[in-house]
């Protein structure tokens, strides 16, 4: 156990609960304390929210430490880890707040435990400004586990905002270590395809007209390929009224990009179709290898593994760049950002290559 506490400041760059959770699994799987304070401090409302609160308290418990200033609207914690533990382990948000922001703070830990993990994670599945559970699942998933992670995700129930409800089980296996990626070759894209949904009491109409403008908005400039995005009605494993679509896109070289939208009181369904679209058709453009949303959620996994990790990527996010600041701060990692010169970059494409910290997991 390191007797140095880290000192963070959450109120730098993005900010906000990025901060936090990279910190907390950063300093959970190192064995060392860290002290957060200022957290969300520009924030409408400020400190720790119900999520933020619930995904400290999973890795203090996976890891039988101690954390201080534990309560909603806290700008101060600190976090004292003990060893990581595999095992069963609940997280309950209690609101709509995100379970894959559950899983962005317990996932790592659960790497680097003395024996498998099974996290219940309760809360939205598909909520504003998170990742989707669908987008976990099919985008997050396959790309992460090029770093020799394995992990099941079942979702048991999908939960909507404001009531949240929902429900996912992870079960991870530790590793020794992570192996480093490279993902430098876009390819050429070779399927889209998508789901859009409505659960509870809204028309399935919806989901027909979420779909149907999202392929047209697609149409406009991918002229050659089918595109299949569902339209469905979400019946015995959803809690709550909501609707929404994700549509993803492969390459030829197992690139996996998507674009996703949330339906909102007072907003027209087409209107839903098409902002997912021109958020999946941005992400294509840019000819980088990762999608804007997988773009900081892989820096953490980076900095932990062994050997040089680079990915092609499109600008660099305030997300991206908050996670290489804490990630360099908190490890060994070294991380360069360098324009991307080849004949298919543009003046949007950039490269981003870390030599990791080559942490082992001391279980092993």
């Amino acid at each position: 156990m390191a007797a140095t506490t880290f000192e963070m400041d959450g109120s730098v760059m993005e900010g906000g609960g990025q901060i936090l959770r990279v910190s907390a699994a950063l300093s959970c799987i190192h064995g060392a304390s860290i002290r957060i304070n200022k957290i969300r401090a520009g924030r409408s409302t400020p400190g720790l929210r119900p999520q933020h609160l619930s995904g400290l308290e999973l890795v203090r418990d996976m890891s039988g430490g101690n954390l201080e200033g534990a309560i909603v609207g806290s700008t101060e914690i600190t976090l004292t880890p003990g060893k990581i533990k595999g095992g069963n382990h609940i997280a309950d948000t209690q609101t709509a707040g995100s379970v894959g922001l559950l899983m962005q703070v317990s996932l790592p830990c659960a790497l680097f435990a003395n024996g498998p993990s099974e996290l219940c994670l309760k809360g939205g599945t598909n909520a504003e400004m998170a990742p989707q559970i669908d987008y976990t699942m099919r985008v997050f998933k396959p790309i992460v586990e090029k770093f020799g992670v394995h992990f099941d995700c079942d979702l048991k129930m999908r939960g909507y905002y404001p009531k949240g409800g929902g429900e996912v089980v992870v079960k991870a296996n530790p590793v020794k270590e992570l192996s480093p990626i490279s993902m430098t070759e876009r390819g050429n894209i070779t399927k889209i395809y998508g789901r859009a949904f409505v659960a509870g009491v809204l028309p399935f109409k919806l989901a027909k007209d979420m779909s149907t403008a999202a392929v047209r908005t697609i149409r406009k400039e991918i002229k050659d390929l089918y595109i299949n995005i569902q339209a469905l009605q979400e019946k015995d494993k959803a809690c709550g009224n909501g609707n929404g679509i994700i549509i993803i896109a492969e390459s030829s070289t197992g690139c996996i990009f998507a674009g996703s939208s949330l339906g909102k009181k007072g907003v027209y369904a087409d209107k839903v179709g098409m902002e997912a679209a021109e958020m999946l058709l941005r992400n294509i453009r840019h000819n980088g290898c990762v999608d804007e949303f997988l773009q900081d959620q892989l820096i953490i996994f980076m900095a932990l593994a062994k050997g040089t990790s680079r990915i092609r990527t499109g600008p660099l996010t305030l997300h991206t760049q908050t996670a290489i600041h804490v990630a360099e701060q908190l490890t060994k990692a070294k991380f360069v950002v360098t324009k991307a010169e080849d004949e298919h970059s543009n003046s949007d494409t950039f490269i981003i290559e870390c030599q990791g910290a080559g942490v082992t997991n001391p279980n092993f």
